[in-house]
């Protein structure tokens, strides 16, 4: 896939680094092991963390200000990172899922950065633009219904939306018939090491959990256009 960082996200974040993680996977149902992992963050992050101090992370206080630019409530409308960090925060388990959904969910809150994961096969053509969500766009996000978009960043491909940072679309979302995955990674804090570090992190977890050789990952920017 080309991935096209519009001129409306450059203007409003000129820092955006994105990477993308595209990958050959065999998804299950539930990862014991993975579970096991994911519950040590848990603790971890309740030692560490408030539910207040969450909004501080350089990764997620990015995002939230890049919705206000946009025009949306970064508190009615969370970025997908905050809501499951602040998930933790409340002494409730995330979400099961499945595997590969689990294991993106881990590398969002380990890092704190919104994070689309994809069934490529679902996409419509082979380029990925991410833009700004207009009035009335119809976007079906996975779990929630039709989404008012308007003023969140969003991926699409030559159909329409697929991923925003509060969610991903139900169209293109991860299935246990999902084999080819991919993954971007939306880092509006600039901070392209840290954004490598978390796809270098998401191969490992595809490497452990998934029957996967990691994939391959990249950075891209508006520049990289």
């Amino acid at each position: 896939m080309k991935i096209i960082v519009s001129d409306d996200i450059a203007a409003a974040c000129p820092v955006f680094v994105g990477a993308f993680v595209d990958a050959q996977v065999r998804n299950s149902s539930y990862c014991a092991p993975l579970w096991d992992e994911i519950i040590r963050r848990g603790e971890q992050f309740r030692r560490e963390l408030t539910v207040d101090s969450i909004k501080e992370l350089p990764s997620i206080a990015a995002t939230r200000a890049m919705y206000r630019k946009c025009g949306k409530d970064p508190s009615r409308y969370r970025p997908a990172s905050e809501q499951l960090l602040r998930r933790m925060l409340q002494g409730k388990d995330l979400y099961q899922i499945d595997t590969i959904v689990d294991l993106l969910n881990l590398a969002s809150v380990v890092y704190g950065y919104s994070i689309g994961g994809f069934d490529a096969s679902r996409f419509v053509g082979d380029t990925l633009t991410l833009g700004i969500g207009r009035e009335g766009e119809p976007y079906e996000g996975i779990g929630r219904g039709m989404l008012n978009i308007a003023g969140l960043p969003v991926y699409r491909d030559s159909q329409g939306g697929v991923g925003t940072p509060t969610s991903d679309s139900e169209r293109t979302k991860i299935t246990l018939q999902t084999t080819h995955l991919i993954v971007l990674i939306n880092g509006y804090d600039g901070n392209s090491q840290r954004v490598a570090e978390n796809a270098t992190f998401i191969q490992q977890l595809l490497r452990q959990y998934a029957f996967s050789d990691g994939g391959t990952t990249g950075l891209y920017t508006h520049n990289s256009n």
